[in-house]
């Protein structure tokens, strides 16, 4: 079953599941509020969104059902980490569905996503979380590692 589709109950039991992710997210999100950040509801993303959220490199971090973003708007293309890597050539992709896949990794693994996401390589294209948000972000399908 694909998990844009799944049942609202569903989906509101993987809200409960990551919701203290998601409170690092906002407790994120209102410091960064406090510099400038504007939050905004993001249906197409599942997600809260802050948006020109004032610290880090530029891009996105996902914490639950939360999106800290350093720009406007989430439809900015960039590139995928194996694209950067050098591994491979791959079309630029949307940031919000790179995102969005993250978004639905925390509904599946509730509190335990940043501790497994950390084991398995952190923010690099070794990370199987990262390989899959961009191969979702291209497709529109295999957001969860290993599934294609």
């Amino acid at each position: 079953m694909r998990l844009e589709m799944a049942p609202m109950w569903l989906r509101i039991l993987g809200g409960v599941w990551t919701s203290p992710n998601t409170l690092i997210g906002l407790i994120a999100g209102a410091l960064g509020s406090l510099a400038g950040a504007r939050l905004y509801w993001s249906r197409r993303e599942s997600a809260l969104v802050f948006r020109r959220w004032p610290w880090g490199p530029g891009g996105a971090i996902t914490f639950g059902m939360v999106i800290l973003h350093t720009g406007d708007d989430l439809d900015g293309l960039c590139q995928t980490y194996e694209h950067r890597a050098g591994r491979c050539e791959h079309p630029r992709v949307r940031l919000g569905d790179h995102e969005r896949a993250h978004v639905f990794q925390y509904l599946v693994l509730g509190p335990l996503f940043l501790p497994v996401y950390l084991l398995c390589g952190g923010v690099s294209v070794r990370n199987p979380f990262e390989r899959s948000a961009d191969h979702y972000a291209m497709h529109g399908r295999g957001w969860w590692p290993g599934r294609t």
